[in-house]
């Protein structure tokens, strides 16, 4: 790797002789550094030096002094550059901002129009913070237990929480939360994105607002309605997590921004150098490979370097064990498609701040090759909609399912090579249907969305047991009960790592939205008060045997092999499956089971509506707990996990 022309870091970076403020633009003519005090405004020429680099140090702006960017050039839209000196500009490389961003019209410039945005944005913050220094090593461990979230809805409604912690980074690091996801077993939690976003312009006429953050304008500035306290809270609430045995992941955009399409604001990197930080077209269209108007430019070494400085700084400053990468195809792409041996991705494996890190990538966007499930990096972990739709059809009563059921729970062999799944298995996530409603709601139902239910996917994957939606009738909401054990209970018998999203462990409802991104309301807010406590400790049972049962729990591939086996799959009646019986149009029983150190564990999966006994083989001084005559009875539409342990001396064999 050559070294970089820029030894110095970029952004604003207090010193004894003053703050030194560094930004990079190869196609900017000027850029200003805008000092704001009170009302006014002191504009600073910066100094271009070679490469792009701009640069000046004022000895009278230290921690606490807000500022801004402005940069002029070329407005030529069919070369993709747009600049616009009355745009005040938030420096890419900020750390803090004094406030969130609020969309505006006059942010918009499909134009060079001279309307001066001073006002209407919120100023970068100077900042001193300690050299970037090792973070221990990560807490989470593949095979893992992840708790999807939503900081904001995760704890507005916490009754134990302080009014003023509520929503915020912090609340996590309360008493109560931390009791609620010690009970649940989490290894991690990953946070939906905590850094400065901005709505979407077509949100404010709605009356709706982005509670979910995946429009992201400055990468590194935390958004100060979830984060008041900046890096600070955010590094004492991973302590403070860590200490419980907790890691956190943060899941990162870096396949857009929140400037959008032409049409779009300008906030930073569309101002300072748009040709460069973003994809083009040869006509100078905008690239939409994330679907949100723009597609960053990560194969430039500037863009890669800002993505790379952004990781550093959230490891360094705060300890965090890695992260979650949205579409995350757009890493590894350049004009060629889509490369597992992009540069960003070597980068990441020889850094020493990151070589260690968890990643985990969303391996798809609606770029050309745009599906990478299976392709990223060894040692990258990847969010496997496959399991979620196998599991999903399975339990809904699909045909030919029982191979593909296996396939999944078994950690996807036909996605991921040995040794090692690097599934992240889920049936359930932020977007799609919560736990619950997959089982009310055959239909999507996105009428507050103001689309007129257009958006959000249509084929779900889900069934509703009658009637659509909330329902008095007792038999419907047991079964509807039944079938989120069911799909509970799969999801923490699968090998490799689990994902679990808030508040699916207790019964958390949408009222059947699946795109509820813009409903920062009572719709995603988790409802503590009402929550299902008796579901909530099944499930907490269920993550507590899967910890204490090796043979469940890991990252290693089931493929039969070894002596015994590391699996056997079983008829109820006890016998090895047979072609016929995987190939069964119907078929909805199989027994699961697994052997390790001398130890063997069975997972037994019901999908029909009847008691189901299931033979299990026997070993001479062993039992099956729960057994009688060597059979485990199963009742319809559930899923059993039993362990075989040794006989106790006196104790006749059942």
């Amino acid at each position: 790797m050559s070294p970089s022309p820029f030894p110095k870091p970029f952004g604003a970076t207090p010193g004894p002789d003053g703050t030194r403020f560094a930004t990079w633009s190869a196609n900017a003519e000027r850029v200003w550094l805008c000092l704001f005090e009170g009302g006014s405004e002191r504009r600073i020429a910066m100094r271009r030096g070679a490469f792009g680099l701009f640069s000046t140090t004022v000895k009278d702006a230290g921690p606490g002094t807000r500022y801004g960017l402005r940069a002029d050039g070329p407005f030529d839209p069919e070369r993709g550059l747009r600049f616009d000196p009355a745009k005040l500009l938030v420096d890419p490389y900020a750390v803090a901002l004094d406030g969130p961003f609020h969309y505006d019209a006059r942010l918009a410039a499909p134009r060079r129009d001279g309307i001066d945005t001073a006002a209407l944005m919120p100023k970068a913050v100077v900042t001193a913070l300690p050299d970037l220094a090792p973070a221990p090593p990560p807490v989470f461990r593949p095979g893992g237990l992840i708790y999807e979230v939503p900081v904001r809805p995760f704890t507005k409604l916490h009754p134990e929480v302080p009014e003023a912690l509520r929503g915020t980074v912090g609340a996590l690091a309360h008493p109560a939360v931390l009791d609620h996801l010690t009970r649940l077993g989490v290894d991690a939690v990953e946070l939906m994105p905590i850094t400065a976003w901005i709505d979407e312009r077509h949100l404010g006429p709605l009356g709706l607002t982005n509670g979910w953050g995946y429009n992201p304008v400055a990468f590194m500035a935390l958004d100060p309605r979830l984060c008041p306290g900046g890096i600070g809270e955010l590094a004492a609430t991973v302590a403070t997590l860590r200490a419980a045995g907790i890691g956190t992941i943060l899941d990162v955009v870096f396949n857009h921004t929140g400037e959008s399409d032409q049409f779009g604001p300008t906030l930073s990197l569309r101002g300072l150098d748009s040709a460069t930080y973003f994809r083009h077209l040869t006509d100078g269209t905008l690239v939409n490979d994330a679907g949100t108007g723009n597609t960053l430019a990560c194969e430039h070494p500037m863009t890669s370097r800002l993505i790379l400085d952004t990781l550093r700084h959230f490891v360094g400053q705060a300890g965090v064990d890695g992260f979650r990468f949205d579409l995350a195809p757009i890493l590894g792409r350049d004009a060629g498609g889509f490369r597992r041996d992009a540069a960003l991705f070597d980068e990441m494996a020889a850094d020493p701040l990151l070589a260690d890190r968890v990643m985990i990538a969303e391996p798809w966007d609606i770029g050309p090759g745009g599906y990478q499930l299976g392709n990223f990096p060894d040692g990258w972990l990847e969010w496997n909609d496959r399991y979620r739709d196998r599991v999903r059809r399975f339990w809904r009563g699909d045909t030919h399912m029982l191979g593909e059921m296996a396939t999944a729970v078994a950690g996807s062999s036909d996605v991921f090579a040995p040794p090692s799944s690097r599934s992240v298995n889920f049936i359930a996530a932020h977007d799609g249907f919560s736990l619950a409603d997959l089982v009310a709601y055959a239909h999507k139902h996105n009428e507050a969305n103001g689309e007129e239910n257009r958006d959000g996917h249509g084929e779900n994957l889900s069934w509703n047991h009658g009637p659509e939606g909330p329902t008095d009738d007792a038999r419907v909401l047991a079964a509807r009960r039944r079938d989120v054990e069911a799909l509970l209970a799969t999801l923490l018998a699968s090998r490799g790592t689990v994902m679990l999203t808030a508040g699916d462990e207790f019964g958390r409802s949408q009222g059947g939205n699946n795109n509820a991104y813009a409903q920062d309301n009572p719709i995603t807010w988790l409802d503590w008060q009402g929550r299902d406590q008796a579901l909530e400790a099944f499930a907490g049972r269920l993550a507590a045997a899967r910890r204490a049962t090796p043979a469940i729990a890991g990252p290693e591939l089931l493929t039969g092999a070894g002596e015994p086996p590391d699996v056997v799959w079983l008829t109820p009646a006890g016998t090895p499956m047979a072609p016929a019986d995987w190939e069964a149009q119907h078929g909805g029983t199989l027994a699961m089971l697994l052997a390790r150190d001398g130890a063997r564990v069975a997972l037994l999966f019901n999908r029909t509506a009847d008691t189901i006994d299931f033979r299990l083989p026997t070993r001479p001084e062993h039992r099956w707990e729960g057994a009688t005559d060597g059979c485990v009875c199963v009742g319809g539409r559930a899923v059993a996990f039993v362990t075989e342990a040794p006989l106790e001396a006196g104790r006749p064999a059942t």
